[in-house]
């Protein structure tokens, strides 16, 4: 780590994100936000500068989706917020692990119509996975090694860090500024103020001189029951016709990509690839299929959504027939009952639980199912 002294909340946020190996930050520049860029950059993050806030949570987004872990961005307070909530919304829906850092007015002039204040935690809670509201200088390192564990645990997605700018500015010049706000009078009212002021700013700063090292929090994988991967064996091991769909949400560690490819090759099941999963078994993969995916899943006897909830994409569950066994891997219990009901629930990562299956498949004789494989396969050549 490069040995660069702490002067300002901005460089205590940027040791967190240089401790993460954060290769770059997305942003707007802006005012509320510039001792966050100027301590990042001083550490050898890359700072990405873009012409609208939306577009710098998109390309955290898109670095997150691609790497597997958390995107960074950063934006200004007020509207450049707002500008992000589109971008937002997609990263919560993708379920994609995004930190999000936002400036904010003063702590002291919040609500007295400072520079594009604004509430904020009402825009954006309902897109994220936590709204952090920061009152202390010494909560900010630890705000945002939080906010690396939960955007990465459980079910993924965005989390937002509010970023008071008189947090962020070194504390001799946030001092003198609450110093001059206090004025000079004599008067009762006068000197209540900068009494109210000073206790502000002794609370604002209170630990900051302490020093604290980058903690780097284990992530929570959550895993599928033995239970769910036996049920799983049994109703795969019986089935004539068994197809699988795998989903963005399996590949949710990009790490694990290669280990995934060869399971799903090992499980010798056919399979349809969808979102982030695309290109997950290279170009021309014998038991991957591209097209007529409907019509394989109204033949099939035994369905495994791997990563993929029954939206839209699969016509709300109706895809798949009424006969067929359901398996739904999925992280979010919400996502593996939408709309339908699976017969095996596997309430974990969807990419683990297939590594699972695939390393306690029992051996056996998989050539009742070649003349299946084979239709599919000629299906999709003629297409």
């Amino acid at each position: 780590m490069t040995d660069v002294p702490a002067r300002h909340g901005g460089d205590r946020i940027a040791d967190v994100l240089q401790a993460h190996g954060v290769p770059c930050i997305y942003t707007l520049c802006g005012g509320h936000i510039s001792p966050i860029l100027s301590a990042a950059r001083a550490r050898g993050i890359r700072i990405v500068d873009v012409r609208d806030e939306a577009t710098a949570v998109f390309a955290a987004d898109a670095a997150a989706r691609l790497s597997g872990l958390p995107g960074v961005a950063a934006v200004t307070a007020g509207p450049g917020i707002t500008n992000t909530i589109t971008a937002l919304k997609n990263a919560q829906l993708a379920q994609s692990p995004v930190l999000l850092l936002g400036g904010a007015a003063p702590t002291a002039l919040q609500g007295r119509g400072a520079l594009q204040d604004i509430d904020q935690r009402p825009l954006v809670a309902p897109h994220v996975k936590r709204f952090f509201k920061l009152r202390r200088v010494r909560d900010l390192g630890p705000a945002v090694e939080e906010a690396f564990e939960l955007a990465r645990s459980g079910v993924p997605g965005p989390v937002f860090i509010e970023c008071p700018v008189d947090l962020l500015y070194d504390e001799a010049s946030i001092r003198q500024w609450y110093a001059d706000a206090g004025g000079k009078g004599r008067s009762l009212p006068d000197r209540a103020l900068r009494w109210y002021l000073n206790r502000h700013v002794r609370r604002m700063f209170d630990g900051s001189q302490d020093a604290a090292s980058p903690n780097l929090r284990p992530v929570n994988t959550p895993t599928a029951g033995d239970a769910a991967i036996r049920a799983a064996l049994a109703a795969l091991g019986k089935a004539e016709r068994p197809l699988a769909v795998i989903g963005s949400q399996a590949v949710v560690d990009a790490t694990e990509a290669d280990r995934l490819a060869a399971a799903v090759a090992r499980l010798g099941v056919p399979v349809y690839l969808s979102g982030m999963a695309r290109g997950l078994l290279g170009r021309d993969h014998p038991l991957q299929m591209r097209h007529q995916r409907r019509q394989a899943l109204r033949e099939a006897d035994c369905v495994l959504l791997a990563g993929v909830p029954c939206d839209f994409r699969l016509d709300y569950g109706r895809h798949v027939r009424r006969s067929a066994t359901l398996i739904a891997a999925n992280r979010s219990a919400r996502d593996a009952r939408l709309n339908r009901r699976p017969d095996v629930t596997a309430l974990g990562d969807a990419g683990r639980f297939l590594q699972a299956l695939a390393n306690q498949a029992p051996a056996g004789d998989s050539s009742r199912r070649d003349g299946w494989l084979a239709m599919l396969r000629a299906r999709d050549d003629a297409r």
